[in-house]
This record gives structure tokens, sequence and C-alpha cells, in this order.
């Protein structure tokens, strides 16, 4: 943990980092990861991972693409309730973060068939409803995911929905609306409903995935002649009441003529940080998605994400069962990176105390 050991005026703080935290252990915390298994006994690989890096979050699925006929972490309501508890025994403070993606329509991790409620209305169907029904939904969502021990939601969403060709956010009906005040007062619904039953949420895909045309799972998403600086409004509205923003994989060359937004100090700390003024934690969305895994390197990949400013670093291990890869070797990775001064440590100690303030919310 940190030690406040210095203060100059008001501002100015110097902190000592614990001895027994190690810079393994601290990397650790900046990670989420996917793993096989609707157990997690102590002898599994996935809670040794937790136990000796300090592994800070994990990320569930219902598909497996590995055995379609097997599930990859969801069964049913009380296998989750287990393997839930049993993931959090691993950890050392009770307080690993464990999320899905559950935003309603087809975006729904937990469903009907392993017994959950499953029939979660999707984003441009709950505008049609009041707001007390509204409310009265996502309190049920947020009831669901609780009762089974999952503590963080990836959403809501809050892509504006401003381009009809848009198959990832308007053609599945993830979006709120064009209107960024209005997105924002739903997504502020949905936050309150999640916080209502302690589960931390993520409002995304930061800069704005709704102009696109294109999917990053599938590769490269060029939005530079699509996107409108209207796309930030939401997170500015949203940006005190956020618990944490995920960060989209698109390219927007007027930004960054360089990096895709996820891997872009330009877009991270420059826009969403000292321009719009969020101060929390950032996540990124999955990094084995097409638009990275095809043009970036693993070592890359990760140098660039922690540089630009990411605090939590996602590997679903779920888009390519042949690109499955170990905490061990994103923790080692990460350490060659700091030791070659590729990485500044400085970037780690700050993710990681971002990071255990978020924690503090739970």
């Amino acid at each position: 943990m940190i030690k406040k050991v210095l203060c100059l005026g008001l501002f100015v703080c110097t902190y000592a980092w614990a001895q027994e935290l190690s810079l393994e252990k601290r990397i650790g915390q900046i990670l989420m990861v996917g793993f096989h298994g609707t157990h997690a006994s102590k002898e599994s690989q996935i809670c040794k991972d937790i136990e000796n890096y300090n592994l800070g979050a994990v990320i569930l699925f219902d598909y497996n693409p590995v055995n379609k006929n097997k599930p990859k972490n969801i069964a049913t309501k009380e296998q989750l309730a287990t393997l839930t508890k049993e993931l959090q025994a691993c950890s050392s403070d009770g307080k690993l973060l464990i999320a899905v993606d559950q935003e309603g329509g087809k975006v729904q991790r937990l469903k009907s068939k392993y017994g959950f409620y499953g029939k979660f209305p999707k984003a441009s169907d709950v505008i049609k409803m009041d707001q007390g029904k509204i409310k009265e939904t996502y309190t049920k969502m947020s009831e669901e995911l609780s009762s089974v021990g999952i503590n963080y939601d990836l959403a809501p969403v809050v892509d504006l929905d401003i381009n009809r060709k848009n198959h990832v956010i308007h053609g599945l009906g993830r979006s709120f609306g064009k209107d960024p005040k209005v997105v924002a007062t739903y997504a502020s619904t949905f936050i309150d409903a999640m916080h209502s039953n302690g589960v931390l949420t993520s409002i995304k895909h930061f800069p704005g995935h709704g102009s696109s045309v294109g999917d990053t799972h599938k590769g490269f998403v060029d939005i530079t002649n699509l996107w409108d600086d209207i796309e930030l409004e939401p997170y500015r509205l949203l940006k005190d009441k956020a618990d944490t923003v995920m960060v989209a994989h698109v390219f927007n060359q007027n930004i960054d003529a360089k990096y895709p937004a996820s891997l872009s100090y330009n877009t991270i700390t420059k826009l969403l940080r000292w321009k719009l003024g969020y101060h929390g934690v950032v996540i990124t969305d999955d990094l084995q998605m097409g638009a990275i895994s095809q043009k970036y390197g693993l070592k890359n990949t990760l140098k660039l994400a922690i540089n630009a400013g990411d605090d939590i670093l996602l590997i679903g291990n779920q888009l390519d069962p042949k690109k499955t890869v170990s905490t061990k070797k994103l923790v080692d990775t990460i350490v060659t990176l700091v030791q070659n001064g590729e990485v500044k440590e400085e970037h780690i100690n700050r993710a990681y105390k971002r990071i255990q303030g978020l924690k503090k919310k739970l």
C-alpha cells in the first residue's frame, strides 16, 4: 500500500511504497484478464495468478471460444456465485474487480438460459420508457449482478447514435440517442442504479464510437472524417460521476496521427485528463481486439497503453483461443519494460494508486 511520508504545502506530496509490495504486485493490480474455468480452486491457475501477482481484476464470459459445448465462466446462478466467492478468497483484500459486459439487449452475459432474467432491454428501447421504469429496470440489473458477486459492470455506453450505418452501436441499439445531455442523463440513471447495489461502472467508448462504420473487434477503424467534437460531451458531463472510462481502439488522425485512442497519450492524457478534466481510472477496451492485435505486438501494446495513461489493461483471452496470454507473461513483459526504461515506474504507481481509490468505493 501507499504511505504518505512528506507533504510540502497543499499539493506536493511524496509517497513511499511499502517494501512488501513488489513491482510485480503493483503491475498485477493494473491487469484485467480473462480465463477459462467455471470454478477457481486454490490449485487453479487463475487463483495462483491472483495470489502470486496481486491480480487486480478479471473479466467473465459465458461463451467459450475453445469448446462451444461448454461454458467459459458462466453456467448457472449458483455456480457463478460460487466462482466469484472463490476468486475473492484468492485475493489479498477481498476487493478483486470481477467484471462483465452487461448493458442489456444483445450485450448481456447473464442470460436466461443460465437461470438469470436475461431480458434487459437495449438502450434504444430503454429511452421509450418513463424514468421510474428505467430506474427500476437498471436497479433489477444491478441486484442480479451483485447477487452473484459481480462488482464491476463494463457499461453504460455513452456513444452518440449519430451514424445509421454504424453496426456496432446503432445497429445493436446500444446508444441512448443523439443528444449528449439526454445520453448523459440516462447513463447517470444507470450508474446510480448500479451504485445502489455496490456495482462499479465504466462509461464507454472514449472518445466516441457512435460515428464509426467499422468494428474494432475485427480490425483497424478510422473515424478521422466521421468523428465530431460533440461525442466528447457525455464524458465532460459525467467526468465527476464516472467510476471508470473505457477507451476505444478507434483511430482519429486529428487527435493522434500515429496511434489509436487506447494507445494514444494525446487522447487519454491530453484530451481526456487535461482538457476534459477526468481524473479517475481509465480502462482499455480488450487489447486483443483486431484493431490492436493485427498491428502491434504484445510488448509494444503494453508499453504504449501504459505510457498513454491507461490504468487497467484489459486482456480478455476471449477472441482467439490461439492467442491466450498468461498473467505471468503480461507481468514479466511489463517488468522488463520498466527495467529497460521503456515504461516509467511512476506510471505504474500512478495507475496503482488510482485503482486503490476506485476499490475504496466497494
